[in-house]
């Protein structure tokens, strides 16, 4: 087996990443909110406000990002989709209407999946490769179910500063997926997230702080060469002040040298060169 290296040249990776989850994020598990109109505008500033302001910010930068996409968004906001694709960037999959798939039988697990893969295909023409579980709650058969339909890469585990590969089963030989790990600190749902009533972290922070929270993470993975994951989410980060830090994030980022900012399945596949063990995941003994 061999090590982890980056591509030459290369010290560590970073990834920009959005969750478009618009109205699903909310109506997943308060279907009742659909009748309030304020909600459902707040959700919606993702696709209709925050995703070309998002885009012009990533096409000033020269980023290609990674936008994970529930199909029921694609159905709501197809031209919102079709301008991400458009533009260039990666679209993923995170679900249909954000399900908590932990909370689901296998068969209503892969059943989502399936119609949310459907939706992207029939909107924007797209098969992704890559997955995000809605709410970064996963299950040990999730690896299983993404292997068998095609998926190369996840982006829902906490337990890494860098890729690695994921062992679909404990099973001998099983299939295995490149695991792109994330984590809560690089979420600008722990910092921007509020609906009262509803969810959310119930504090909004002021972006100057936001920027040297991620900032110090990006500064120190790269001295550990590992992989900076932003996660954010065009509803939040799309409007104007915290746009405005993540272009900051995004110019500071230009300037380390040996830092290669690509999209998540330009790294999925550099690291499906390596040979890697497969790590695998069993759930531990309950005392």
């Amino acid at each position: 087996m061999g090590d982890f290296h980056w591509p030459d040249g290369v010290r560590a990776a970073a990834a920009i990443t959005f969750d478009v989850d618009a109205e699903s994020g909310v109506l997943a598990d308060a279907p009742e909110a659909a009748s309030r109109l304020s909600v459902m505008t707040h959700q919606a500033y993702g696709p209709r406000t925050g995703v070309p302001r998002l885009l012009r910010i990533l096409e000033r930068r020269g980023v290609r990002a990674t936008f994970f996409v529930p199909g029921y968004t694609a159905e709501r906001h197809p031209d919102a989709v079709r301008a991400i694709r458009d533009a260039g960037h990666e679209i993923a999959h995170h679900g249909y209407c954000h399900e908590p798939v932990f909370r689901a039988t296998a068969e209503e697990e892969e059943r989502y999946l399936l119609r949310g893969l459907e939706a992207l295909d029939r909107v924007a023409g797209v098969r992704p490769v890559g997955w995000r579980a809605p709410w970064w709650e996963t299950t040990y058969r999730t690896p299983a179910i993404l292997a068998r339909h095609g998926f190369r890469y996840d982006s829902s585990l906490m337990d890494a500063d860098r890729p690695y590969l994921l062992a679909a089963s404990a099973e001998a030989g099983a299939p295995t997926l490149i695991e792109i790990p994330i984590q809560w600190a690089l979420d600008d749902w722990e910092q921007y997230a509020f609906l009262p009533g509803l969810t959310g972290s119930g504090v909004i922070e002021s972006p100057a702080k936001v920027l040297e929270l991620w900032t110090l993470e990006l500064e120190a993975l790269v001295a550990e060469g590992g992989c900076f994951v932003l996660t954010m989410h065009p509803f939040l980060s799309g409007r104007a002040s915290r746009a405005t830090a993540l272009e900051r994030l995004l110019e500071r980022m230009a300037a380390i040298p040996g830092l290669w900012v690509a999209a998540m399945g330009e790294i999925a596949r550099h690291v499906a060169t390596l040979d890697l063990p497969p790590v695998v995941h069993e759930p531990p003994p309950v005392p």
